[in-house]
C-alpha cells in the first residue's frame, strides 16, 4: 500500500460515515427494504463530500446494501420485486460499502426499533470496539477472536463461528486472511501495509450459519466465452462496471431492461459456464436472531486509522 492507495481508503471511509449517519437517521419502520437499499446505495454516489482531484465522483457501492433480517445474517438485498416492509420489531443488519477505484471501506450496523434485543447489538458492538482496540501490525488473528468470542459470550450470546472478518484488496471485498469470531489460536498476524474489516455476529442461536437456495447477490468468478447474446451483454456490463466485486440481480435488470425471462436464462448459461457465482442468502436457525458489526481499518506508516 502506498501513500495514494492509503488515502483512497481513507476517503472511502469518510463517503462510508457520511453515509451511516444518513442511513440511521432515515431508516423507519414501515419502510420497504428496496427503498432503504436504493436510498443508501444512491447516498454513496451523490453525498456531497468534496474529495480531491483525481477521487471527486469515484465514489460507488462496493457491493449491494445486505438487509438481513432476524435469522438472516447476510447476503440478502431486496430485488426490484421485493415488497417486504420493515417491521418495529426486526433486527436488521445494515452492511454497506463504498469504494473509490476499488479501494473499499466495509462497515455494518443493526438496528432494533423496538429495543427488544438491544443486548444482543451491545455484545456485537462491544466485541467490535475490544477487537479494534488491540488490532496492529503483528497482531495475531487467533487474538482477534478470542477477544470477540469473549465479548460475546459474556453478554450471554455465541458468536457465530463460520462468519468472520477479512482482508480487502483492491476490487476484493473478501481477500485473505479470514479474521475469526472465535478463539482459534492461529498464530498468523495483521500485516503492515494492508487493510482489514472485522466483523463480529451475536446470535441466541447455534452458533454457525447455512446457505439458503435465494440468490439475488453476484459475482464476477472466471470470464469464459458464451454463445447467448444476453449473457455476453451481461458479462460484459459486470466487467466493466464491477469487475470482481459482487452485484444485485436487481442492477442488472435496471441497466440492462432484459426483460426477465431473457435475464435469468441469461444468467443461468453463466453460471453453468463458470462465469459468474452466487452469494446465497446465509441464515441461523429459523425463529433465532443475528445481530452485526462492523469496521475497517488500514495498517500504514505504523498506526492503525479505522476507516467507518
Amino acid at each position: 500500500m502506498d501513500k495514494e492507495d492509503a488515502e483512497k481508503y481513507i476517503l472511502a471511509g469518510k463517503i462510508t460515515k457520511q453515509v451511516v449517519k444518513k442511513a440511521k437517521k432515515d431508516i423507519k419502520p414501515g419502510q420497504k427494504l428496496l427503498e432503504i437499499a436504493s436510498n443508501i446505495e444512491k447516498n454513496i454516489e451523490t453525498l456531497i463530500l468534496p474529495l480531491p482531484s483525481p477521487f471527486e465522483g469515484k465514489a460507488k457501492p462496493a457491493f449491494p446494501v445486505n438487509l438481513s433480517i432476524n435469522e438472516n445474517a447476510a447476503h440478502y438485498t431486496p430485488g426490484n420485486d421485493t415488497e417486504q416492509t420493515l417491521e418495529e420489531s426486526d433486527v436488521l443488519k445494515v452492511d454497506l460499502g463504498t469504494h473509490i477505484d476499488g479501494f473499499i471501506c466495509d462497515t455494518a450496523f443493526t438496528l432494533n426499533f423496538d429495543n427488544t434485543h438491544a443486548k444482543m447489538i451491545e455484545a456485537s458492538e462491544q466485541a467490535l470496539e475490544e477487537a479494534l482496540a488491540i488490532a496492529a501490525d503483528k497482531t495475531e488473528l487467533g487474538k482477534i477472536g478470542e477477544t470477540i468470542e469473549k465479548a460475546i459470550t459474556s453478554k450471554g450470546y455465541k458468536p457465530i463461528q463460520n462468519l468472520s472478518g477479512h482482508g480487502l484488496g483492491q476490487y476484493e471485498q473478501h481477500s485473505p486472511p479470514s479474521i475469526p469470531n472465535i478463539a482459534t489460536g492461529n498464530p498468523k498476524q495483521l500485516e503492515e501495509g494492508q487493510a482489514y474489516a472485522i466483523e463480529p455476529f451475536s446470535t441466541n442461536g447455534q452458533g454457525t450459519v447455512k446457505e439458503g437456495s435465494q440468490s439475488e447477490i453476484f459475482a464476477l468468478d472466471k470470464p469464459r466465452q458464451v454463445r447467448n447474446p444476453n449473457a455476453r451483454k451481461i458479462l460484459e456490463l459486470v466487467l466493466e462496471e464491477y469487475q470482481t466485486l459482487p452485484f444485485a440481480m436487481r442492477w442488472i435488470e435496471n441497466k440492462t431492461r432484459m426483460p426477465e425471462f431473457q435475464r435469468k436464462v441469461a444468467m443461468m448459461e453463466l453460471m453453468r459456464a463458470g462465469c459468474i457465482k452466487a452469494f446465497p442468502v446465509l441464515h441461523e436457525q429459523k425463529g433465532k436472531t443475528v445481530a452485526q458489526a462492523e469496521k475497517s481499518f488500514i495498517l500504514f506508516e505504523g498506526k492503525t486509522t479505522t476507516l467507518c
